[in-house]
């Protein structure tokens, strides 16, 4: 029997009040669908937009949620206000990174643990310029001496007040006098380089990001020891906390290279720290980048225009960077000790070899040609190889194998006797006899035989005696501990961190 119509549906209200008509009725014999069948709308717009999301912060690394907000907890500067005559932009991301004291932020006992003793100073410690490349493919650093002799610009002293004519100085005067606007221009005025951003980072800030990163490794192939910072590090690979990384970054007074080798020290732990960040997956995890972010943004000041953007940006960057891709120098200098009257004792450029470097800053171009190395690199050891006295023996039948390792070991540097002998017994093994008061040199010959065994012989004298066994093949190329030189090389990141060896 046929269905009833059904009586008019009372008037509802549309879009904008108007009152809708009332639906009209179903016609007899008419299926009714299920509601589901009812509700289905094509998915495809909604599908592709949620997979570009994907993609966009799987291709960031994280997520702009997660950094949304981070930025706010920045101290800001206006490094760049009423600027004029600026350097013409280059290639490429420029960001000028000062290290700053900053005592006054960390507690009173690791002031006392850490020698940081005293008060606060309105300096810098550190002043870096750090290029990203275009492709976000490559990190170049460029450490700039703080007693870098320079001319500021004409400006208004920020303690005292008053205004300066443009007058010679040193690079770190910059900041005490008119701080980071001061600095930026005199860094500019300089390198010719145009300065993209600023970033000031501070002694907690520092050590704060190094614990959330749960430390970074570094080897030293010679003990480093300085009494003013309270630096006391063995030969080997050690891995640093905080307040020990600050130690070592800060310490002048290791060696006879002053603040080149800080320099040195400062550059060697920027690829560590590098290193670690890539390597223990902070970039592609949003909780801990997020905590290593916190840990660096609450104690920095930056530039205005250094923000969430920004930031994902340089996370996109990062997540393609490694040691091999980082590459540090220091500015090329041209007479060190130039005494200028009134000021002291500065670090003056060499002009040619520093416009040739920051032309390299500006056109987006790797600082040095790396080739590709056809022997291995040599490893730095902790005793020159010259003062390490060596006596071969061949300890295998094979004729004139000891007049071929005495050669490759004087080769290298070492001090050979240039008169193998046979050894009393054959070994399978090379061995290396030393009196253990010479461990430090029998250390830096064993680099030289990987795989050799080290053999401790009480009373054998300053004179190592090496056992050529069945298993040597070559010795490998060592080179005494490098103390800074005014004429820096470029190295990368892989080059000075650690093999990874225990």
């Amino acid at each position: 029997m046929p269905r009833p119509p059904r009586p008019p549906a009372p008037s509802v209200r549309g879009a904008g009040g108007a009152p809708r008509p009332p639906r009209r009725p179903r016609p007899a014999g008419r299926v009714r669908r299920a509601p589901l069948a009812r509700r289905r709308r094509p998915r495809w717009p909604v599908r592709v937009v949620t997979a570009l999301s994907v993609a966009v912060l799987a291709s960031a690394g994280i997520g702009h949620a997660v950094v949304t907000g981070l930025d706010s907890g920045i101290a800001r500067v206006d490094a760049f206000k009423d600027m004029k005559n600026r350097p013409r932009a280059g290639h490429g991301t420029n960001v000028l990174l000062v290290g700053t004291d900053g005592r006054d932020k960390i507690t009173e006992a690791e002031r006392r643990a850490y020698r940081l003793g005293g008060a606060p100073c309105h300096c810098t410690d550190t002043v870096m310029i750090v290029h990203i490349s275009e492709d976000r493919e490559r990190a170049s650093v460029v450490s700039l001496p703080r007693d870098s002799y320079t001319e500021v610009p004409e400006h208004v002293d920020q303690t005292t007040g008053e205004r300066h004519h443009a007058h010679p100085t040193k690079l770190n005067a910059a900041y005490a006098e008119g701080g980071p606007q001061l600095t930026v221009r005199t860094v500019e005025a300089m390198t010719h380089v145009k300065v993209d951003h600023y970033l000031e980072v501070d002694f907690a800030s520092f050590m704060k990001t190094v614990d959330v990163l749960g430390g970074v490794r570094i080897c030293t192939p010679t003990p480093l020891k300085d009494s003013y910072t309270g630096l006391d590090l063995a030969p080997g690979p050690h891995t640093l906390g905080g307040g020990q990384a600050l130690q070592y970054v800060r310490s002048r007074h290791v060696d006879g290279a002053s603040d080149l080798g800080r320099m040195q020290r400062q550059q060697r732990f920027m690829a560590a720290l590098i290193e670690r960040a890539t390597s223990s997956g902070v970039l592609f995890n949003p909780v801990r980048f997020r905590d290593v972010t916190r840990a660096v943004l609450g104690s920095v000041r930056a530039d205005n225009g250094f923000g969430t953007d920004e930031l994902l940006d340089l996370g996109r960057a990062m997540r393609n960077f490694s040691p091999s891709s980082s590459e540090f120098t220091t500015v090329p200098i041209g007479q060190m000790g130039y005494v200028v009257k009134g000021i002291g004792s500065t670090l003056k450029w060499d002009p040619v070899k520093s416009e040739r470097l920051f032309a390299d800053l500006r056109d987006d171009k790797p600082l040095g040609a790396h080739p590709t190395a056809k022997a291995p690199a040599a490893t730095t050891v902790e005793v020159d190889p010259h003062t390490v006295r060596v006596r071969v023996e061949n300890g295998t039948g094979t004729a004139g194998l000891g007049r071929k390792v005495d050669a490759a070991l004087a080769a290298t540097g070492f001090a050979t006797t240039h008169r193998p002998v046979t050894a009393a017994h054959p070994v399978a093994r090379t061995v290396i006899s030393y009196d253990p008061r010479w461990d430090r040199s029998a250390r830096s010959l064993a680099v030289a035989l990987p795989g050799s065994e080290l053999q401790p012989s009480p009373g054998l004298g300053p004179v190592l005696r090496v056992t050529a066994g069945a298993d040597w093949t070559a010795v490998h190329p060592v080179r005494p501990p490098q103390i800074a030189t005014p004429d820096a090389p470029v190295v990368r990141g892989d080059e000075v961190v650690c093999s990874g060896e225990a």
